[in-house]
């Protein structure tokens, strides 16, 4: 059996499924690289192990993700040769934990594109499709997968709605957009189809005219968050430490919650559109920025204090 051979028709049914596997793609080929460096054929526990000491630090919570994925990888393998172990799902500590997110000011979302427009492109693709983007998952709260996966069609510029239809959880959903975004995009729009010369399939395209790829969106993420002093440099963290382009997404819920409570809407009544509008499949992923972010914990806990005063009031 030849692991890099078996990869490639593991991630190709998976995909068939409707899975995009970016992220899953890239550490598996650099796990079954090493595996195949060492001449072995099997995955193991040990293996895996000594593959995560190899590979350089990261978080817990990263190597906990990296190991969901080789376990799907193990698990499939196992089933057509089972001298493959599936290292155990707690080998991982901290596996269920999630971090807490970090809320962008308006001023570092602003910042972030602004700097996007600066960084250096051969053919001129990198300064405005970048911008357009973390705009894009800034105001509307995708995925990043999702933002990716976007091809001209799904972008109504017309009428200002997004259609979503490769999200996480394969339920497809429509979004609208304000006229600012609107417009933001048409211009996107505009200069993209002027520098490729046509109408491309995919709306955001790299330096060279194609989607762009999970890697390279978080690594200039990265590259302008550390041109701005939110990432700091850290041994054997190239991209440095600090918030991730996936906390646009977070800071997105988190201010639409907070105005709602400022704004004295009934809570429980407009959770349901969030829920929907974020693509969750249970409305406690979305209560739980409450408990995430003390500025939204500290404005729920006032309703609540505020609610029981009028209860016990004669």
């Amino acid at each position: 059996m030849i692991l890099s051979m078996e990869l490639q028709r593991y991630l190709k049914i998976r995909r068939n499924l409707g899975y995009d596997l970016y992220t899953d793609e890239r550490v598996l080929k650099q796990f079954v690289s090493f595996l195949e460096s060492k001449n072995q054929i099997h995955i193991t526990t040990n293996l895996f192990l000594e593959w995560k000491q190899f590979f350089g630090k990261a978080s817990q919570n990263t190597w906990a993700r990296r190991l969901g994925m080789v376990r799907l990888f193990a698990s499939w393998l196992y089933c057509i040769d089972s001298r493959h172990e599936i290292p155990p799902q707690n080998l991982i500590s901290g596996h269920q934990i999630r971090k807490r997110p970090f809320i962008y000011t308006d001023d570092q979302i602003r910042c972030i594109v602004e700097v996007a427009s600066l960084l250096p492109s051969g053919n001129g693709f990198r300064s405005i499709t970048y911008p357009a983007f973390f705009g894009l998952v800034a105001v509307t709260g995708l995925r990043i997968s999702e933002a990716i996966s976007l091809n001209d069609r799904d972008v109504d510029l017309q009428n200002g709605i997004i259609s979503v239809t490769y999200s996480k959880n394969g339920n497809n959903r429509i979004l609208p957009v304000t006229e600012c975004t609107k417009s933001q995009l048409k211009e996107y729009s505009r200069k993209r189809d002027r520098l490729l010369g046509h109408k491309p399939e995919p709306f955001f395209v790299s330096d060279d005219g194609i989607r762009l790829t999970d890697c390279a969106v978080r690594y200039n993420f990265a590259v302008i968050g550390k041109m701005i002093g939110l990432r700091t440099e850290q041994p054997f963290h190239k991209h440095g430490v600090g918030p991730r382009i996936h906390d646009l997404r977070h800071t997105f819920a988190v201010k639409v919650m907070m105005n709602w409570y400022k704004e004295g809407k009934n809570i429980d009544q407009e959770m349901l559109k969030l829920v929907n509008y974020l693509g969750h499949r249970k409305v406690t992923f979305t209560y739980w920025y409450i408990e995430a972010v003390p500025e939204l914990l500290a404005l729920a806990s006032q309703r609540a204090e505020n609610y029981m005063e009028k209860e016990v009031q004669p």
